[in-house]
């Protein structure tokens, strides 16, 4: 089943967020949890930058989390609601130390598992 970042903008949003960095904050949203085929999970989330300006806008990225390799892939990246391009065959990488990605995955699989 693909969700749609359209699709999940129209339910309310219940965002969280994981512990600030020196690059700005992250938030997943609660409402948008859904469990994948192959047993990853998909979740909306977004990235507020620390500095803003045209350049850097939020960004909301449709990510799927595997939990048990504590990995994931963006299948979806997009400044607005209305740009949206899903890729189902992103490959999965490693959050390679970054905190925000590591506090999105850690909260992320609590409250899945």
């Amino acid at each position: 089943m693909c969700i749609s970042i359209k699709q999940l903008n129209a339910l309310p949003h219940e965002w969280v967020g994981v512990p600030k960095s020196e690059y700005g904050e992250q938030l997943w949203d609660r409402q948008s949890i859904k469990r994948n085929e192959d047993g990853s999970v998909r979740v909306l989330s977004k990235f507020i930058p620390k500095t803003k300006s045209e350049i850097t806008k939020d960004i909301l990225y449709t990510m799927d989390i595997n939990c048990f390799e504590k990995s994931f892939r963006d299948v979806d990246v997009s400044v607005d609601k209305v740009n949206s391009n899903f890729n189902d065959l992103a490959d999965w990488q490693d959050p390679n130390g970054d905190t925000l990605i590591l506090g999105v995955i850690g909260q992320v699989c609590r409250v899945e598992n």
